[in-house]
């Protein structure tokens, strides 16, 4: 693939990349199956880099020579370049590898998303190589975890922002982004992390939609779509109003659940709107077998008890395009009533009324300037709040109120200014900075302690943080590249703690009552190298050094925290959390054969854990120790920590069948962690392999595919137990086409039924606090229609 064709298609704000099958004579015996295997995918990526290359075409300027000009429109690169070399759209089934960045990118296209659905992003991205889901509450509240580091590491963001949720302080607490509303999921690990913030050492995970427009809607073949901010006349784009319209439907056996969402799309001239609601309601799951695996004395009556969810939101958003850029704004609402399983969440029929209001702004603007190629800058702002509602006597049903109460307050800022590549003799390099500001208060007051101590998880705390970063991205080669990054950031936090008397701390340390006001400056740098090797293959190496500032749950928290069934004990003592990782990859994204391999070593020294004393607590202090307390003590500290791991992922296109295009494909992924003394980190997943069959043509997508999961042995000291294995079977057939709008208006049709755990096997989560006490579904099947009108 030439130098070329990969500049003309790095357009739209974000790289376009060259995915699928290019037949080889081996492989192309009909004109059938030279039809699907040569047709390239093109996936757009826009969360791993603030570096975005696009194309260059000669100019000339009088009196000066020939120089270069930055295309700035999807129609000026179709003239620049052959049409040969204009990407097909995105094929299902295929999958999607990213090779022009410089650390693993996993890519969970539109179409994978509604064919796979979930109620939550960790759903979604449980089975992913590297990545599986908190499954606290299965379909209600699952946070992404990625080689086994979650919350306080791994950074959840929504069209360039922070998700904002409570998601990172709780494992019971809901993400509030929702795959129904979602366009795209990108999860980056490595150095383009920097850009998010030291909070995302683990990776990121970003999710995409339209609710900030980037373009006009389209509704005529010939329309010139807003790819990149033009100096040309927007007379250019459409003048009349224009209008689209996507519904998403499903309908699921194993919780008679019911999902819906409605997207529009309208714009004309120098403005673009959107609008969209969604809404999903679901019963108690069906299960394989009885759930409490220590107490056998509960009916069950075949489902998960008190699993039960139902969410909605709404958002509006509209954008105005100018000569040169484009500036957007949205307001979106999300709500979540869920409850929580597991027996003491039956018992007290424990559920959570969630609701966030996040307003969003964002734009780009590419001057005439000969130094800055692009400024673009994103903006949120969320007032989130959810009450914990149970039953404070279980004997006792008029007891029925809020026992807790969460709220984040939080406002974000981020600005990058790409500047135009310039020769340095030995490389063509590019920059980018990056500067981001970001202010918190949290609170979680408690009506059953009030006037306490205790009264709470912890005391209304604040911080705020202040980064600025850069990236630079060298080109000495059309086939090597080479990234140098760093990110600088200062964080204060204002908070309290209460008396911890020495006699309940396990190392004999009181703590008084005062005014902590604790600050750090993590400092963070990385660097990668990129090589295209023989085949088509590329090779990647990067190093990082990265540094993370503790946060206030880690510092300041004083009291029972039910989610994790711990009685966490902050500690403002704390220090800066430094991780050095060294990874290498391997990717090919084109041919009949698709993979990417990569393997990772990370240090840590101070790593900021949970410590389990195997002291038991009820509500306060004075609880501790006595028979039958329900919470284990958990006291923040901090030990030096390894985590070691690959994942590998493969699809071969096999050979030609009934018109359509037959393969295999399989994966596998594993995480060792340890303290430096050799017992195990808690919580981390087990290795895992799998592998499938699948068949495809232009509208039809068929697959089956078995996930095994090995037992998890490798368990902490105190508080943990090994966990069993099992085996995830999974098919689906899906359908695709075109359809004449003369038959109820609609253009485009998708729709399928995916068959779930289909060995109906008991699935514990090893990473779950409840693994003991929640079973994840059993065997359902998921019937999906989408409809583009």
């Amino acid at each position: 693939m030439s130098f070329k064709l990969r500049r003309a298609q790095r357009l739209g704000g974000a790289s376009l990349l060259l995915l699928g099958a290019a037949a080889t004579p081996a492989f192309a015996q009909t004109p059938a199956q030279d039809k699907s295997s040569t047709e390239i995918p093109a996936v757009t990526v826009t969360a791993p880099s603030p570096i975005v290359r696009r194309a260059v075409v000669p100019t000339r300027n009088p009196g000066r020579g020939t120089r270069t000009a930055r295309v700035r429109s999807r129609q000026q690169a179709a003239e620049a370049e052959p049409a040969a070399s204009v990407p097909a759209a995105p094929q299902q089934g295929v999958l999607p590898v990213v090779t022009n960045q410089f650390a693993t990118v996993t890519v969970v296209p539109n179409e994978e998303i509604r064919r796979e659905g979930g109620g939550q992003l960790g759903d979604l991205l449980f089975s992913k190589p590297g990545i599986t889901g908190s499954s606290f509450a299965p379909g209600a509240s699952s946070r992404p975890i990625i080689r086994g580091l979650d919350v306080n590491r791994v950074g959840i963001v929504e069209n360039g922002t922070n998700s904002n949720g409570a998601s990172d302080l709780g494992e019971d607490h809901f993400v509030p982004i929702d795959p129904l509303a979602t366009n795209q999921i990108e999860v980056v690990r490595g150095p383009a992390a920097l850009r998010y913030g030291s909070t995302s050492i683990g990776g990121v995970v970003s999710a995409t939609n339209n609710r900030i427009p980037d373009a006009v809607p389209s509704c005529a073949p010939s329309f010139q779509a807003y790819g990149l901010p033009t100096k040309a006349p927007l007379a250019t784009a459409a003048t009349s109003p224009c209008v689209t319209a996507e519904t998403r439907t499903a309908f699921s056996s194993v919780d008679r659940g019911v999902e819906s969402g409605v997207l529009l799309d309208t714009g004309g001239g120098n403005f673009a709107f959107h609008a969209d609601a969604y809404g999903r309601t679901t019963s108690d799951y069906s299960i394989p077998s009885y759930p409490y695996l220590n107490d056998q004395s509960r009916p069950v009556n075949g489902r998960q008890p008190n699993s039960a969810t139902r969410s909605d939101g709404a958002s509006i958003g509209g954008s105005y395009f100018f000569q040169g850029g484009y500036i957007g704004a949205s307001i979106t609402q999300n709500d979540s009533l869920y409850h929580i399983p597991g027996i003491d969440g039956a018992d007290h029929r424990t559920r959570i009324d969630g609701h966030q209001t996040k307003i969003n702004v964002k734009g780009e603007y590419h001057p005439d300037a000969a130094a800055i190629d692009a400024v673009r800058f994103w903006a949120g702002a969320t007032d989130y709040r959810h009450n914990e509602i149970g039953l404070a006597d279980p004997a006792d049903l008029n007891s029925d109120g809020i026992r807790q109460t969460f709220t984040n307050k939080e406002q974000e800022i981020r600005t990058e200014v790409q500047l135009m590549p310039f020769n340095a003799r030995f490389a063509e390099v590019t920059t980018a900075l990056g500067f981001q500001v970001g202010h918190q208060e949290l609170s979680a007051p408690s009506p059953d302690n009030p006037g306490t101590l205790f009264n709470g998880l912890w005391d209304p705390n604040n911080s705020t943080r202040v980064a600025g970063y850069a990236f630079n991205e060298f080109k000495f080669t059309e086939a090597t590249r080479a990234q140098i990054a760093g990110r600088i950031e200062h964080v204060e936090l204002h908070g309290t703690t209460p008396d911890f008397p020495a006699d309940y701390l396990p190392d004999g340390t009181p703590q008084a009552a005062i005014a902590r006001n604790p600050s750090f400056t993590p400092k963070s740098g990385s660097i990668g190298l990129l090589q295209d090797l023989p085949g088509g293959m590329v090779g990647s190496i990067t190093a990082q050094y990265v540094e993370r500032a503790p946060k206030a749950a880690e510092l300041f928290s004083r009291g029972g925290h039910d989610a994790t069934a711990t009685f966490d004990i902050g500690n403002p003592n704390l220090t800066i959390e430094t991780a050095k990782s060294v990874e290498l990859g391997v990717r090919k994204a084109t041919g009949p054969f698709r993979f990417e391999a990569t393997v990772y070593y990370t240090h840590f020294d101070n790593f900021i854990y949970r410590r389990l004393t195997g002291v038991s607590c009820d509500d306060d202090f004075a609880s501790c120790g006595t028979p039958g307390a329900e919470l284990n003590q958990a006291v923040y500290s901090q030990r030096n920590a390894n985590f070691r791991g690959g994942e590998f992922q493969s699809q071969l296109d096999v050979g030609a069948f009934k018109g359509g295009i037959w393969g295999i494909e399989n994966q596998l992924d594993f995480v060792r962690a340890t303290f430096s003394d050799g017992t195990n980190v808690p919580r981390i997943p087990p290795m895992r392999m799998g592998g499938g069959l699948f068949w495809r043509d232009d509208n039809w997508l068929m697959r089956v595919n078995l996930l095994h999961a090995f037992a998890q042995n490798n368990v902490a000291v105190i508080a943990e137990t090994p966990t069993a294995g099992y085996n995830l079977l999974k098919a689906e057939v899906s359908y695709k086409t075109k359809l004449d709008r003369n038959w109820f208006g609609a253009r485009e049709m998708m729709a399928g039924i995916v068959g779930n755990n289909l060995l109906n096997e008991n699935i514990r989560n090893s990473v779950s606090y409840t693994k003991d006490e929640v079973l994840m579904p059993g065997i359902g099947v998921r019937a999906f229609a989408n409809f583009k009108f």
